[in-house]
């Protein structure tokens, strides 16, 4: 969020947002203090409270500069199956780079405008990568016509929610995108005609 007053030093910026990532990485959400992360990037806490106004913000900071989602581009193979593995490995990434337990417990953190900002941030740009793949499948006659993309896009991020969050099985993208294409597909037949990079198979 922008700040008014004297220009702020990025080289202080970075290393604010670095030691955060650090301190997330190896104590959690619930342990953070400013006072470590001001050790740590060796500058003070009334420094860091000038940039960011409280700890959510300074975490979500820290976690847009880690995942760097808005750099994220939809796939365009041209394979429905492999663009939407693709689409859903988006999903994977963001979690494997998230230390455990974080992003919960940072929504419930967020509240007004900095919700939105995680919504925008965090959440929003791999859902907007699904969500092209599923509109240019559709429009090349691979998807049903009339699916609500919401949903499909829900469909395939919830799988990995889930899995991220109780951690009982693997999040293979290709297993949870083949069973849902099972109920998508316009043709069943002629996709199964065509080739594709994974050995799936929709009978």
């Amino acid at each position: 969020m922008e700040r008014t007053g004297r220009p702020r030093d990025p080289t202080i910026d970075g290393a604010v947002l670095d030691a955060t990532a650090d301190v997330l990485s190896q104590v959690g959400y619930a342990r953070l203090t400013l006072e470590e992360v001001a050790r740590r990037a060796g500058t003070t806490k009334p420094s860091i409270y000038r940039r960011w106004r409280s700890r959510p913000e300074l975490v979500l900071a820290a976690l847009v500069r880690r995942l760097d989602a808005g750099s994220i581009r939809a796939p365009e193979s041209g394979c429905v199956v492999c663009d939407l593995v693709a689409g859903v490995e988006v999903f994977v990434t963001a979690f494997r780079r998230t230390p455990p337990g974080v992003l919960g417990a940072l929504f419930a953190e967020c509240g007004g405008e900095l919700r939105e900002e995680f919504m925008s941030t965090l959440f929003e740009p791999a859902r907007r990568v699904v969500g092209e793949v599923v509109e240019r499948a559709e429009g090349r006659g691979d998807l049903r016509e009339g699916l609500d993309r919401d949903v499909v896009v829900d469909l395939l991020g919830s799988f990995v929610h889930y899995r991220a969050l109780f951690g009982h099985a693997s999040m293979d993208a290709s297993e949870v995108v083949v069973t849902l294409l099972r109920g998508m597909v316009a043709d069943p037949t002629r996709f199964a005609r065509r080739k594709h990079r994974h050995d799936l198979s929709l009978s």
